[in-house]
């Protein structure tokens, strides 16, 4: 019996991750992390409604592209992304590019090593320019949903939120936010609760505000992350005290004006 080589030779791999776009925004990288630029609209990782075209999932084709990540490398490790926001907000997301740096930087996540600062715009004007809001959160999974309570509920978890108003107008504040807990939809619900909800947010604002000035995007951005590790930090302690900020949020550098005119 004659069978063709060509039957003994094995088909090349097609890996998912290679579908996804090449489209990706580094703010900074080196051989342990890759600190991204995430898109406002853009799935940190795949669910239900997208699978292929992910934050992940582009950094897996980025980094096998450059020949840093080979999935059929036995024991190798795959990209993972150590913190994620919503969809519908744009920012700095953390890739560990090995095992080490993962498992220091999820420790350092726990212990709040790690200072996350927001930049937002809510509707009306601010009672003080600076102020740290406090309260008690419940998550509704099933609804993907939060409540904001003034004392301890069943279940619920204490939210800190510290802002600084940055600028103000047209009914408008320009804040900066940092997150001293980090909870799902913390700053969307928390300013809500107040009286302040985002431009932009239906899910916790006013949808009727937002239609009368013209916006469906959500005005929320994680524009700047501090490494300020106060214990061992292995193979990372290069990082400590460092800061990585986003310069170019797209509704920070002219407010009010740029919003009034977008708006026209």
């Amino acid at each position: 019996m004659y069978i063709n080589d060509e039957f003994f030779v094995q088909p090349e791999s097609r890996y998912d991750f290679l579908s996804a776009s090449k489209k990706i925004d580094i703010l900074y990288e080196d051989e342990n992390i890759m600190l991204l630029n995430k898109s406002v609209g853009l799935l940190a990782h795949p669910d239900e409604t997208e699978y292929t075209d992910t934050l992940i999932t582009r950094v897996k084709r980025y980094l096998y592209e450059n020949g840093s990540y080979n999935p059929a490398d036995e024991n190798s490790f795959a990209p993972a992304l150590v913190n994620r926001i919503d969809r519908n907000t744009g920012g700095i997301v953390i890739a560990a590019k090995n095992a080490e740096s993962l498992r220091i930087l999820n420790q350092k996540m726990k212990n709040r090593e790690l200072r996350k600062y927001y930049l937002c715009v809510v509707h009306g004007t601010m009672p003080k320019e600076t102020g740290l809001l406090e309260g008690w959160l419940c998550k509704d999974a099933g609804n993907n949903k939060v409540s904001v309570y003034s004392t301890p509920q069943k279940d619920s978890k204490e939210i800190k939120t510290k802002y600084r108003v940055l600028a103000a107008g047209k009914d408008l504040s320009l804040l900066e936010v940092e997150l001293l807990t980090g909870r799902t939809h913390q700053i969307r619900a928390h300013f809500a609760y107040i009286g302040h909800p985002l431009l932009g947010d239906g899910k916790y604002g006013s949808n009727a505000k937002n239609r009368a000035l013209g916006y469906k995007k959500q005005f929320l951005y994680s524009y700047k992350l501090t490494f300020a590790f106060s214990g061992c930090s292995g193979c990372l302690e290069y990082l400590n005290n460092r800061s990585f900020e986003v310069n170019n949020v797209w509704f920070a550098a002219d407010f009010p004006e740029n919003i009034v005119n977008e708006n026209r």
